[in-house]
């Protein structure tokens, strides 16, 4: 098998830990002229230019000015039906769910309307930098199917599975405990471990699973212990009282998935706005982790989450855009929210610990740290361009900046998707924008 070298050359950011664990100095590694050479798909190598030239003899070299590369944005919540329904006015989760989700998501049941969407909400998430993400379907098969046609064409290493729901949702959106059980271990035979793809057992949230669904979704997790989960936990006060009296044997929100085993290491939780010290510590106990999605939880009205707090108990915390209810597909725009959402609660987050939420702690929270999220030699060479000069106030505002630090901030503050120029997966660019 002949090998392809190819290396890119421009200022180089990447994390190599948590910021809240190693301390800032010691969690990112910078380079003012890099390179990052890759090999067959793969990071080989990244350094100093004046280092690495005198060895790339004969390696093509891609050039970018007044340019930063970092590794590929990771999203860890995100429902890829809810495309055309994001910036949905006026609504609470319960009362948004019924207005607007439910009836968007009756359309997946036609396979040709799934593969249109995915191939729109794939085209954002790349535009936006985005290469790695926890992806909800909707109740019908074909809806996953749908995802992850398109997503093996482009390589791309995504996670994703089909909605477990048989009841509190419309007749046509709900399926059985056993039509759910088996549909869903039809689409993990057919695509778990299928190029860089991933499945998720995906119960909606608990008010829409009956303790019978629950029961078999945990068997799923046994069957195929290299699965993900992916569900809700937490995001509304209503929704928490809704749990309550439904689940009243149970002692919290968490103690049913707990207790119906979908707790553990690949369970990732969306939300968690309204979390108690107990369930914290449970949810680390576990290696279970928990996607902070803050344009979400601002539109509607969720509340304000507690990073510090989780930080302390050591859970696992990825970053989630949550579009429909998120009101982007940016992670450069969800941090800018973040950054407010903890200023709002007294506390900071620093432009590195930003870096590692978008990057190493997606990928950590993910159990993807070996193969993701930062340019160690091996990992695979899925990164993005970022560009200083998006827009003329991002220009003009990095003139200003007078350290890595201020222009890490103002990326974050000032970026959306004119600020991604490149969008590369496993070494090919899947994205490239026109100007």
């Amino acid at each position: 098998m002949s090998t392809t070298r190819k290396a890119y050359r421009a200022a180089i950011l990447h994390s190599l830990a948590d910021p809240a664990v190693a301390g800032i100095e010691s969690s990112y590694q910078y380079f003012e002229d890099g390179i990052l050479l890759i090999e067959n798909g793969q990071v080989a190598e990244v350094g100093e230019a004046a280092s690495l030239l005198p060895k790339l003899n004969g390696v093509d070299i891609q050039e970018y000015r007044d340019a930063l590369i970092t590794p590929g944005f990771i999203d860890t919540h995100i429902h890829y039906p809810q495309t055309g329904m994001i910036a949905s006015y006026g609504e609470q989760l319960l009362d948004w769910l019924n207005t607007y989700t439910f009836p968007t998501e009756r359309q997946f049941a036609d396979k040709s309307h799934a593969a249109d969407v995915a191939a729109i909400f794939l085209n954002e998430l790349l535009r936006n930098g985005t290469t790695t993400a926890l992806v909800f379907g909707t109740v019908h098969p074909q809806s996953v199917d749908a995802f992850f046609e398109a997503a093996l064409a482009l390589n791309l290493r995504m996670i994703a599975g089909k909605v477990l729901m048989d009841r509190n949702a419309p007749d046509y959106l709900t399926d059985t405990a056993e039509s759910g059980y088996a549909e869903s271990k039809a689409l993990i035979e057919r695509w778990h471990g299928k190029g860089r793809l991933h499945y998720a057992v995906t119960p909606r949230f608990a008010p829409t699973s009956t303790p019978e669904q629950l029961d078999l979704a945990g068997k799923l997790l046994r069957e195929y212990p290299d699965l993900y989960m992916h569900t809700h936990l937490s995001e509304n006060r209503k929704e928490i009282e809704w749990v309550k009296e439904l689940f009243p044997e149970r002692k919290g929100y968490l103690d049913v998935y707990d207790h119906h085993k979908l707790t553990g290491p690949r369970a990732v939780f969306a939300h968690g706005v309204h979390l108690c010290d107990d369930e914290c510590k449970r949810l680390a106990e576990t290696g279970s982790a928990v996607a902070f999605c803050p344009t979400s939880n601002l539109f509607l009205g969720s509340g304000l989450f507690n990073l510090n707090k989780l930080e302390q108990h050591g859970v696992r915390v990825g970053l989630g855009t949550d579009v429909g209810a998120g009101t982007s597909f940016s992670q450069l725009q969800s941090l800018n929210e973040a950054y407010k959402v903890m200023q709002l609660q007294s506390k900071k987050l620093d432009p590195f610990k930003s870096l590692y939420l978008a990057t190493l702690g997606g990928a950590n929270a993910l159990y993807l740290d070996d193969r993701l999220g930062n340019f160690l030699p091996g990992k695979d060479a899925d990164f993005v361009v970022l560009d200083y000069n998006a827009t003329p106030l991002m220009s003009y505002r990095m003139q200003q900046a007078r350290s890595l630090e201020e222009r890490l901030f103002a990326l974050t503050m000032l970026g959306d998707d004119r600020a991604v120029k490149e969008t590369f997966a496993a070494g090919v660019s899947v994205h490239r924008r026109d100007a």
